[in-house]
């Protein structure tokens, strides 16, 4: 791994990682806690975003459409307060839509597996494929509950990189506390 990347001391890695053990166990207890709180947060970004729109596209200054900036501000309001006011009902379109995405490109993936020379073999795009599609009907068909299936996978993912951290901080420290091997003298 870079160096770079950790460049901070072994006890702040250990931190980092035992914050991400816990907001991963926090998010698995709690899904749905977590998809509606993660849809407010979207709700306020698309406030921002909106509001910024509307101005950008009211500056006389301002190159490109006005008239497709204030649509897309007025449309990233409207989200906005679906996504603060009614989270619930958000993350479970947002499921909808995702699932939806992911039939669409499943198909693209049948196609590609039988129009491509590509190097994958033809079974790996058809297993995408499929998973593809098997997600993506999932998630249409029982938005809430891929919804929250999101979020646990979310929390996997926290407490998997946690843990990572946590071992990499220690690592780091018991490299760091070893005495550094001796240069043989050259003869």
């Amino acid at each position: 791994m870079d160096r770079e990347l950790f460049t901070s001391s072994w006890k702040m890695m250990v931190v980092r990682g035992v914050v991400g053990i816990v907001f991963g166990i926090l998010v698995i207890i709690w899904p749905i806690e977590t998809g509606l709180a993660l849809m407010v947060l979207f709700g306020f970004w698309a406030l921002l975003e909106g509001i910024s729109l509307l101005v950008s596209a009211v500056r006389p200054s301002t190159e490109g459409s006005r008239l497709g900036r204030a649509l897309l501000g007025l449309i990233a309001l409207v989200v906005a307060f679906f996504a603060i006011f009614s989270p619930g009902v958000t993350a479970q379109t947002l499921t909808w839509i995702f699932g939806i995405w992911l039939i669409i490109r499943g198909l693209f993936e049948i196609f590609t597996a039988f129009s491509s020379y590509r190097l994958t073999p033809r079974w790996i795009l058809l297993l995408g494929a499929a998973l593809s599609i098997l997600l993506g009907v999932f998630f249409v068909a029982n938005p809430g509950t891929g919804a929250v299936g999101i979020a646990i996978w979310l929390g996997l993912i926290a407490l998997c990189w946690g843990l990572v951290f946590v071992v990499m901080g220690f690592m780091l420290r018991r490299e760091r506390s070893s005495p550094a091997p001796a240069n043989p003298a050259p003869a």
